[in-house]
């Protein structure tokens, strides 16, 4: 989309038909790293149109082709799993590396990351704060310590990152989970697809064990995009009437969103895993169960999508394991406040607990979202077109980053994008 904002409504209220989401970017990124370090033996089918891997496969194809003799310069600009991915990975490759981003990117923190891989062996220096992006790495490594011990709460991608290029360390890598562990089906998706590539793992307790082994002989074909479904899980929701096929999800999925099957059920929306792929139905009136919290610590983006409907649907409920919202994209709790506030509706911060309050819900004549550089910002909000008459979206592009088809399946389901 080349404007800076466009115009949203739907006429009919109804969805129908089928929807065909790209694959998986989590799954996608991980698979990319895997095929990068398998020797040629591992091919991808069906990889994700997202740009966030768009963007790792083009900087891992310039690291391949590039002259080693002098610094590689690449910059991820917004995407976050493509830094630490690529933190990971160019500490192994050889040459050297000025790795950078977005304005946003060198606010997120990488230092937890870095210093684990220091401690391994690896050469990386902080190129402005210290912490943060940008980083200079000397690839080529001396592995120095074969244990390293990482905090569980903050990111999984710190985790993934390391797990990632864990089987090709000469000593291998023992890595212990420090705490809670949030984000536990992403590290458990990581450990998966490794293993579809022949590379075994030990989970014992806190500890992840990897020895170091090659890649067997693999193709890796990803699954769409659960968090991609999730958007069209709270359009249901939000229809009068709907009835959506999306193809090729599977009941038993390696990504952690697939939890919005039965997390929107208490909103009125049922699934079918039937004819290859998933059915999702708005229920008779009333069908939508009593839940009073829900916990965001397993798929955490999922919250905002879960949020905003609720919101809509005047649901008064408390939300836990929201911390890792504030180091996202844009913080995503000050983000959800400010926009919900628009309707009259407050999202109170209470510890680690935050509460919905949608008393004071009410229709604006028209309603203007800003999206704060946040995919998920705008594809959180856009279902509300199904209940505003008058609804903008402000920088509408940010959905490019994981799901840019995201405004055409609107068009094709009766949406009037203006």
């Amino acid at each position: 989309m080349a404007d800076r904002a466009i115009g949203l409504s739907h006429p009919t209220k109804s969805l129908g038909g089928t929807v065909q989401l790209t694959g998986s970017k989590s799954e996608s990124n991980r698979a990319l790293i895997i095929e990068a370090l398998g020797g040629g033996k591992v091919t991808i089918e069906n990889l994700s149109e997202a740009a966030d891997t768009v963007t790792l496969r083009q900087a891992l194809t310039d690291v391949a082709t590039a002259n080693t003799d002098s610094e590689i310069r690449i910059d991820i600009g917004p995407a976050g799993t493509a830094m630490r991915f690529l933190t990971a990975y160019l500490a192994i490759a050889g040459g050297r590396y000025h790795l950078t981003g977005s304005e946003r990117m060198k606010q997120r923190p990488i230092g937890m990351l870095a210093d684990a891989l220091k401690i391994l062996g690896a050469d990386i220096q902080y190129a402005g704060q210290s912490g943060y992006p940008p980083l200079s790495i000397q690839g080529g490594f001396v592995q120095r310590a074969s244990a390293v011990r990482i905090k569980g709460d903050v990111s999984s991608q710190y985790l993934s990152a390391l797990l990632l290029i864990a089987n090709v360390l000469p000593n291998g890598l023992e890595l212990q989970i420090e705490g809670p562990l949030t984000s536990r089906p992403y590290l458990t998706m990581t450990l998966d697809m490794l293993a579809e590539a022949g590379i075994s793992h030990q989970w014992m307790g806190d500890t992840i064990s990897i020895a170091k082994q090659t890649a067997k002989p693999c193709r890796l074909t990803i699954e769409p995009d659960w968090s991609a479904a999730s958007y069209w899980y709270a359009m249901v929701a939000l229809a009068e009437k709907a009835d959506l096929f999306l193809p090729n999800l599977k009941r038993h999925s390696l990504q952690g969103d697939a939890a919005i099957a039965s997390i929107m059920a208490h909103f009125g929306v049922v699934s079918t895993f039937e004819n290859g792929g998933l059915r999702i139905q708005k229920a008779s009136s009333g069908a939508a169960t009593e839940v009073k919290e829900l916990d965001f610590t397993a798929c955490p983006d999922l919250a905002q999508t879960v949020i905003v409907c609720a919101a809509a649907q005047r649901r008064n409920l408390s939300f836990t394991g929201l911390h890792t919202l504030k180091i996202k994209e844009t913080d995503r709790v000050a983000a959800l406040q400010h926009e919900l506030g628009k309707i009259g509706v407050q999202l109170v911060e209470d510890g680690a607990m935050c509460h919905l309050r949608t008393d004071g819900l009410f229709r604006p004549g028209s309603l203007t979202i800003d999206t704060y550089e946040d995919h998920r910002m705008a594809m959180a909000f856009a279902p509300l077109a199904l209940l505003f008459d008058h609804m903008q979206i402000n920088e509408p592009d940010v959905v490019e980053k994981s799901y840019p088809d995201f405004w055409k399946h609107l068009k094709q389901q009766g949406f009037v994008i203006s």
